[in-house]
């Protein structure tokens, strides 16, 4: 199946403008931008795929090209990275079966999560989109709790039924449970990862569709497959060592930088 993986960046974020072009100083001191890790991360899928930043800010593109990206200028009137996706894909002449969406703020996205995607995608034929998800450790649930505590959105977390399709998907910490948990112990509470692969028919037919109440709320563009009907498979990956972080706020920076001190990540 042809892939054609997308990263949307913009620079106008509500909630931290000029997001991709932050710096990020990896374990042997080398700083560079977060769109940049992000595009290296998207570099290492395994498979002969097209990789490609998507964005519709001059800077963006200019830092992009100037680490050797190819750029694929999109509208600023995409209200988020899966419409700027689609609208990417249609620049792009179209063609592929997937795309994927690796989010521009996730450059500690292990290969191997995009490439488990690709798969089961492949082999579930009642899917529009799959999404990767993590069983969280005590360390990183308690991450979530203490982001939560502070007034912060932290990350997101997950809930699916037996066959492994969502069943929601929220900001807050899901589902509720009352134990605590040591650092290395498992929990019930998946961490949501944020990347996407979709059908190229399902993300093609997502922009036209309307922002439901749902997402509105939670800010969550995934939901919207949700609200009208359609299936989202849910894929449990390992992180085999590896954490792993999205950058959404400031304070999310060092955490960032320590993890991959941590990890030997240059």
């Amino acid at each position: 199946m042809r892939a054609l993986i997308v990263i949307p960046a913009r620079y106008a974020s509500s909630r931290y403008p000029g997001k991709p072009l932050v710096e990020l100083t990896g374990a042997s001191g080398a700083k560079k931008s977060l769109i940049q890790r992000s595009w290296e991360a998207a570099c290492k899928v395994g498979g002969n795929h097209r990789v490609v930043v998507a964005t519709d800010d001059d800077r963006i593109r200019q830092a992009a090209e100037g680490f050797g990206a190819e750029v694929a200028m999109t509208s600023e009137a995409c209200r988020n990275g899966t419409e700027r996706c689609a609208e990417a894909h249609e620049v792009l002449g179209g063609g592929y079966d997937i795309v994927v969406n690796l989010q521009g703020d996730a450059p500690l996205t292990p290969h191997w999560f995009v490439e488990a995607l690709i798969e089961a995608l492949g082999n579930d034929a009642e899917a529009g989109m799959a999404t990767p998800v993590l069983r969280c450790d005590g360390r990183a649930l308690n991450g979530f709790l203490e982001d939560r505590r502070a007034g912060r959105v932290g990350g997101t977390t997950a809930v699916f039924d037996t066959g492994g399709h969502a069943l929601y998907f929220s900001k807050e910490v899901i589902p509720y449970t009352s134990k605590s948990y040591d650092d290395a112990e498992a929990t019930p509470v998946f961490h949501h990862v944020g990347v996407y692969a979709y059908r190229a028919a399902a993300l093609s037919a997502y922009p036209g569709w309307s922002e439901g109440p749902l997402e509105g709320l939670e800010g969550l563009e995934q939901l919207r497959f949700l609200e009208n009907g359609r299936a989202v498979r849910c894929v449990e990956v390992e992180a085999r060592g590896r954490q792993f972080w999205e950058l959404n706020n400031p304070e999310d920076v060092p955490r960032i930088e320590r993890m991959m001190k941590e990890m030997g990540s240059d």
